[in-house]
C-alpha cells in the first residue's frame, strides 16, 4: 500500500485537507476575539466560495446559481410557501444538472463534476431544511433589518466552507448558535485529530481489503456472494472515511453536531456493521440525510410513505437505473424486514434458536445490504441487468416472496375477523 494512497481518500478528501487549516484558523479568530459576528459570516462564506471554485472550476456557478435562487425566494415569498418554491427549485436544477451532466462524455480523470454534483445535492438539503424552518415558523425572518443584514447569515448557511462538500446537515438555528458562541469549544483541534486519524485507519483497512480483493477475480454461481460482500464493504467503508473527515473538517471550525446527531460515531460504526435487522441499518445509515428524508417525505406524505420516501431518494440521487432500482429494492426490503422479524422472533424461545435466528438474520442483512449498495453504484442497464440475472438475486426474491406470503395470511386474517367467506367463495 502507497502512503499517496492514504491521502486521495476520495474525489473531494484533497479539498478537504486544504480546508483544514482555514477551519482553524476561523477558529482561533473567533476564540481570540479578532472577528465580528458579521466578519464570522463573511469569513465563512467568502471562504465556501474559493473553495467551490478551487474544486470545482467553471462548474461552481451551477452551485452558485440556485444558492442565489433559494435566498431570494425564501427573502421575497411568504413562509407559507417558501418551502414550496425553494424544493421545486432546488429538485428542477438539480434534476437538470444531473441530466446534463451525465449526457455528457466527461474525462474519468476528472473530478469537478462529480464535487459540483454532490456539493448541490447536500445544497439541496440544506435549503430546504431552512425553508421548512421558516414555514414551520423555527426561524422568522426578521423583517425589520436591512436587505444584507438578512441576506448574509442565509448564504453563509447555504455556501459555508466547512460544509460545503460533506454533511452532516446542520440545521440553521445550530448554525447561527454555533456562528455566535464560536470559540467556547475546548480544543477542536484535539478532536478533528482524533478523527482523522480514524479516517487514516479505515483507509488502510480499505486499501488492504481492496489489494486482497484484486487478487482474487473471477466467480461463478453462489460463489459471487462473497464477492459482492467485499466490493459492497469496499463502498462502506469509501463513505465511512468521507463522513469522518466531513465531521472533523466542522469541528476544527468550532462546529460539533449535536449529540447522536453526526453521521457516524463508534456506536454506529458497530450498529452498522452488527445489526440483523435492516431496518436498523437503514435508520443509522447516513443519519443526516436519513433524518431530512424522514422529515421531508416521510412525515408529509399520506399514502405508502416508506416507498415514497425511497422513491425520491432515487430521484435525489440522480435517477441512475441502478439507482432507480437499488432504492425500489431497498424500500421492499425494509418493508419485509418489519414484518419478518416479528414473525421469526416469536418463533426464537430458547437460547440457541435466538442465537441462530440472529445468526442467520445478520448474514441475510449483510448480503441484501451488499446487493443494494452495489446495485445503486451501477450507471449502464446492461450492467444491471447482468446483477439481477446473478445468484445474489435469491435473498432479495427470497424476502419479497416472504413479504407477499405474511401480506396475504394477514389479509386471510382480515377476511376471517370480518366473517367474509362466505362472500370471497360466492364471488
Amino acid at each position: 500500500m502507497r502512503w499517496a494512497d492514504l491521502l486521495v481518500l476520495l474525489h473531494a478528501a484533497p479539498y478537504r485537507l486544504v480546508a483544514f487549516p482555514f477551519a482553524a484558523l476561523f477558529h482561533h479568530l473567533c476564540a481570540s476575539g479578532h472577528l465580528s459576528l458579521t466578519a464570522r459570516y463573511i469569513f465563512l462564506l467568502v471562504g465556501g466560495c474559493l473553495l467551490a471554485g478551487i474544486a470545482m472550476g467553471s462548474y461552481a456557478v451551477l452551485l452558485l446559481i440556485p444558492v442565489a435562487g433559494s435566498v431570494l425566494i425564501l427573502l421575497s415569498v411568504s413562509p407559507a410557501h417558501a418551502h414550496t418554491w425553494v424544493f421545486a427549485l432546488q429538485m428542477f436544477w438539480q434534476t437538470l444538472c444531473h441530466l446534463g451532466l451525465s449526457s455528457q462524455e466527461m474525462d474519468p480523470q476528472d473530478a469537478r463534476p462529480a464535487i459540483a454534483l454532490s456539493a448541490i445535492m447536500l445544497l439541496t438539503q440544506k435549503a430546504t431544511s431552512l425553508a421548512l424552518d421558516i414555514h414551520e415558523g423555527l426561524v422568522p425572518l426578521q423583517l425589520g433589518q436591512g436587505l444584507l443584514q438578512r441576506a448574509l447569515p442565509l448564504y453563509s448557511y447555504l455556501l459555508f466552507f466547512p460544509a460545503l462538500l460533506g454533511g452532516p446537515l446542520c440545521s440553521f438555528s445550530r448554525f447561527q448558535a454555533q456562528i455566535e458562541s464560536c470559540g467556547a469549544l475546548p480544543h477542536p483541534l484535539r478532536a478533528a485529530g482524533q478523527r482523522c486519524l480514524g479516517a487514516v485507519a479505515l483507509q488502510g483497512l480499505r486499501a488492504g481489503l481492496a489489494g486482497g480483493l484484486a487478487s482474487r477475480q473471477g466467480c461463478a454461481g453462489l460463489g459471487c456472494l462473497p464477492h459482492i460482500w467485499a466490493q459492497a464493504l469496499l463502498l462502506r467503508l469509501a463513505y465511512y472515511v468521507h463522513w469522518v473527515l466531513d465531521e472533523a473538517l466542522l469541528e476544527a471550525a468550532g462546529f460539533t453536531p449535536e449529540v447522536g446527531q453526526g453521521d457516524l460515531s463508534i456506536h454506529d460504526l458497530w450498529t452498522l456493521e452488527t445489526t440483523h435487522r435492516l431496518a436498523v441499518f437503514t435508520r443509522t445509515w447516513n443519519k443526516s440525510t436519513s433524518r431530512w428524508l424522514r422529515r421531508l417525505i416521510f412525515q408529509r406524505c399520506p399514502v405508502q410513505p416508506l416507498l415514497a420516501t425511497f422513491a425520491f431518494s432515487a430521484w435525489w440521487h440522480g435517477l441512475q437505473p441502478g439507482q432507480v432500482f437499488g432504492f425500489l429494492c431497498w424500500a421492499v426490503m425494509v418493508e419485509a424486514d418489519y414484518r419478518i422479524h416479528p414473525f421469526l422472533s416469536a418463533w426464537a424461545t430458547c437460547q440457541g434458536v435466538k442465537l441462530l435466528y440472529r445468526g442467520t438474520t445478520w448474514v441475510f442483512t449483510q448480503l441484501i445490504v451488499a446487493y443494494i449498495l452495489v446495485a445503486v453504484e451501477i450507471e449502464s442497464f446492461s450492467m444491471l441487468c447482468l446483477l439481477w440475472t446473478s445468484c445474489s438475486s435469491i435473498l432479495p426474491l427470497s424476502y419479497s416472496l416472504a413479504l407477499l406470503l405474511l401480506l396475504l395470511a394477514k389479509n386471510h386474517r382480515i377476511i376471517k375477523w370480518f366473517g367474509l367467506e362466505g362472500t370471497l367463495k360466492i364471488i
